[in-house]
């Protein structure tokens, strides 16, 4: 994107969120919000389709990321830990969106519809990460449940991180996840138990 249009993308996106934090979302039009950012309505829409795509410009730039990082995760790694090696790769994506991600988040939260957005995209998101864990060779069942539960820890990381801004993502990520890990760790013993009594689990990768 060209510094200019980078600068103009970035403005449109301040005024939306001003906006939509004064009146709120639904209140807010598309042309108030070019007015605000000082440029026409047409050039609003050669930046963004409509005022909710201002909150989820990032999305394909996210997953990309991720799933890309998923698949160049070390194989040593367990199906949990390949998720956290993918989520310190987009950490400077969150840190450097920061400012635009805090106001973000209270707009979402105080918008019914925006919330059910969220939801479907974080649920789309988890998908995304199972199904490249998948094709890391971890059987379906496993990769599904370290997706989800990769996820949750990585949302308990972000409002840890949002929470307090002198601690970086990363470590807030590092923190999540090994609270995960001792929480599994915990019940692997009855697991265990289960297992030796002729549970089904098989392993973590396919032969």
């Amino acid at each position: 994107m060209p510094r200019n249009r980078e600068v103009v993308h970035r403005r449109l996106q301040q005024a939306a969120l001003e906006l939509f934090l004064e009146r709120g979302y639904d209140q807010t039009t598309t042309a108030e919000i070019a007015a605000r950012a000082g440029v026409t309505q047409r050039t609003f829409f050669r930046h963004f389709a409509d005022k909710r795509d201002i909150l989820f410009d990032q999305e394909i730039r996210l997953e990309t990321t991720l799933v890309n990082a998923v698949a160049h995760a070390p194989a040593h790694l367990t199906p949990v830990q390949m998720v956290l090696f993918a989520l310190q790769a987009v950490e400077a994506i969150f840190e450097e969106q920061r400012a635009f991600i805090e106001p973000r988040y209270a707009v979402i939260a105080a918008t019914p519809a925006l919330n059910e957005r969220e939801l479907t995209k974080t649920t789309a998101l988890t998908e995304l990460l199972a199904s490249g864990l998948e094709q890391r060779g971890i059987v379906k069942e496993i990769a599904t449940l370290a997706a989800q539960a990769s996820m949750a820890a990585c949302n308990y990381a972000m409002t840890a991180w949002l929470a307090d801004s002198s601690v970086r993502l990363s470590i807030q990520f590092d923190r999540a996840f090994a609270q995960l890990s001792r929480l599994f760790s915990k019940a692997l013993p009855e697991f265990q138990e289960t297992e030796d009594r002729g549970g089904a689990n098989r392993g973590l990768k396919r032969d």
